[in-house]
């Protein structure tokens, strides 16, 4: 994109169109979601906001348009984000499968793989989900590593013209789908005889062999519905293989560009609001003394650094979107920088914000702590930051011809 800091007005208008619905239906649902203890019935709770937002044509959003979709800029889907996520992050994770479980279709499906697997997402109305089904119980860091005692576990088992693909998944969003007979679309990461692959199983395949071993009750993101499941014999047509057998690390890689980059705006949304409730506290609490805290320089000096990384963040994560939906070369390492460096100042900020406000922070009725609750997830989903994200900044160091300056175009 041209180098601008100011949303067009078609951008200032999907501010407020996203702004108006996050108010509506997400802040109430926020609060239900807060309120229930169990897993299940909290993600379910999600359900008819979900419909709404399909209903508003914002699924239709995430799909780029040469597939169908009205997919904007990056930073559309970063103002888009920032707006849902101050309200409800999980509900933004689980309405957007498609950004991660579509990209290897997007890039290597043919034609009519493309035109079937997109087409429930393209629908006016329900409530179609998708899953990326990477991660396994016993750590996916290592996923390319060599069979059978290491990498990934899930195999694909040639059966005539299909795949009986059996194994353990866990942590996607929405895994089982809504009742347990798993998403509309699932892409799963298996070992086929050629090496790791991706084959793509659709609700029919899904149906009666999905079976719910453990749903995660997460201390923040608590409306994602995040479990572990055991895919019992699917039977998956070969011609739902995407792209070569042996091709899946590098597409499963390419997938998690864009939302290791979105990362960045869900860190964002978390020091939002969690720097408001620390400025609104500051400015009206004395805590038994003559003038409102923020008089005081320790506090609006800790004020004032979290605002600075605040907009930093920000600024950064704008770029790395534009940089993944555009197909900028340098997209990976924009999205690196957004996911580790956004993730981790989230944490920090958050924290010393919770300092500001002192001890009345650490309680659960407080509005700051389940920030942290939120933030703290955000250096561990979507590729840790130890285990994978700073591994492939490795590798693009000491890749060769590397050119520190390239990314930023000053090269």
């Amino acid at each position: 994109m041209p180098v601008s800091f100011t949303l067009s007005p078609e951008q200032e208008q999907l501010k407020k169109v996203a702004r108006q619905f996050a108010e509506a239906h997400l802040r109430d649902l926020a609060a239900a979601v807060r309120d229930e203890p169990d897993p299940a019935r909290r993600a379910a709770l999600a359900r008819p906001a979900f419909e709404k937002a399909v209903e508003a044509g914002f699924l239709k959003g995430l799909i780029p348009v040469p597939f169908g979709g009205a997919a904007g800029s990056g930073v559309d889907a970063a103002v888009l984000i920032e707006e849902w996520a101050c309200h409800s992050p999980d509900f933004v994770i689980s309405m957007a499968g498609p950004l991660i479980a579509l990209v290897p279709v997007y890039q290597v499906g043919t034609p009519e793989q493309i035109e079937r697997f997109v087409a429930p997402f393209l629908a006016d109305g329900g409530a179609p989900v998708a899953a990326m089904a990477y991660s396994e119980p016993g750590g996916s860091a290592n996923f390319d590593a060599p069979a059978p005692a290491e990498g990934t576990r899930t195999t694909a088992e040639p059966d005539g013209d299909h795949y009986v693909i059996n194994g353990t998944k866990a942590w996607a969003s929405h895994l089982p789908g809504w009742d347990g007979d798993g998403p509309d679309v699932m892409t799963i990461v298996c070992r086929a005889p050629g090496g790791v692959s991706l084959v793509v199983a659709e609700r029919e395949h899904l149906a009666g062999h999905v079976d719910v071993e453990h749903l995660y009750d997460l201390p923040g993101l608590r409306g994602c519905l995040t479990a572990q499941v055991r895919l019992r014999d699917v039977r998956v047509p070969r011609a739902n293989l995407l792209g070569a057998e042996g091709q899946g690390v590098e597409l499963t890689r390419n997938a998690f560009v864009g939302s290791g980059a979105s990362i960045g705006t869900f860190s964002v949304a978390a020091m939002r609001q969690a720097f408001d409730v620390a400025y609104r506290f500051a400015t009206t609490e004395r805590r038994g003394g003559a003038v409102p805290i923020i008089s005081h320089q320790a506090v609006s000096d800790a004020l004032a650094d979290a605002k600075a990384r605040i907009e930093s963040t920000r600024l950064l994560s704008w770029r790395a979107l534009d940089a993944a939906l555009s197909g900028d070369p340098n997209a990976l390492e924009w999205a690196l920088h957004a996911k580790v460096l956004g993730s981790e100042t989230a944490v920090e900020v958050i924290t010393r914000l919770i300092q500001v406000v002192g001890v009345s922070a650490y309680d659960t009725a407080f509005p700051l702590q389940r920030h942290l609750d939120e933030a703290l997830a955000y250096p561990v989903i979507e590729g840790s930051n130890i285990g994978v994200r700073r591994r492939q900044m490795q590798s693009l160091f000491t890749s060769a011809g590397y050119d520190p300056l390239a990314a930023s175009g000053m090269s």
